[in-house]
């Protein structure tokens, strides 16, 4: 497999990061406390960890 180029990385990084502080910032202004994001966000990754394919 071949190493992903560095400016795909790091469009991909600036992607990840502008996404996460939209979302923060879209449940502040909806009024979400920060416990109960804080909650989803750790269900939402255990449900998506059940469903991953992880090969030995």
């Amino acid at each position: 497999m071949e190493p992903m180029p560095l400016p795909h990385f790091l469009v991909l990084l600036c992607l990840v990061v502008i996404a996460a502080g939209v979302t923060i910032w879209l449940a502040s202004q909806v009024g979400v406390s920060g416990a109960i994001a804080a909650m989803a966000v750790l269900l939402a990754g255990a449900v998506l960890r059940l469903f991953m394919k992880v090969e030995p």
